[in-house]
């Protein structure tokens, strides 16, 4: 089982930055891939960004060049770090763990999520 605590989150205005981080614990963690989604009201949840084997990254096309995945396997902490944020990027966000599909931006594939943070751009 795989427990993630995400955090990081605020109110920022257009063009300015936020961190994301997600701490995950468990014994069998590291047999996961990890990503981060979204949803804001009255929409589906939506892959912003994933990580697959080898550290190879995807990325939803809306956020490409802006936010950035990483993973820090000695603090079990995964990272989206985004910047440039807009207006349309409101959203609560959640990572995610998946036992079998990596890289994937589909939520149906992840096993495990956290409880999210909400991000609030203002225009």
């Amino acid at each position: 089982q795989v427990q993630l605590v995400e955090s990081g989150g605020g109110s920022v205005q257009a063009g300015g930055s936020l961190r994301l981080s997600c701490a995950a614990s468990g014994s069998s963690y590291s047999r996961y891939y990890m990503g981060w989604f979204r949803q804001a009201p009255g929409k589906e949840r939506e892959g912003v960004a994933a990580i697959g084997t080898l550290g190879h990254t995807t990325y939803a096309d809306s956020v490409k060049g802006r936010f950035t995945i990483s993973q820090d396997n000695a603090k079990n902490t995964l990272y989206l770090q985004m910047n440039r944020l807009k207006p349309e990027d409101t959203a609560m966000y959640y990572c995610a763990a998946s036992r079998f599909y990596p890289g994937s931006l589909q939520a149906l594939r992840y096993n495990y999520w956290g409880q999210g943070t909400q991000v609030t751009v203002s225009s």
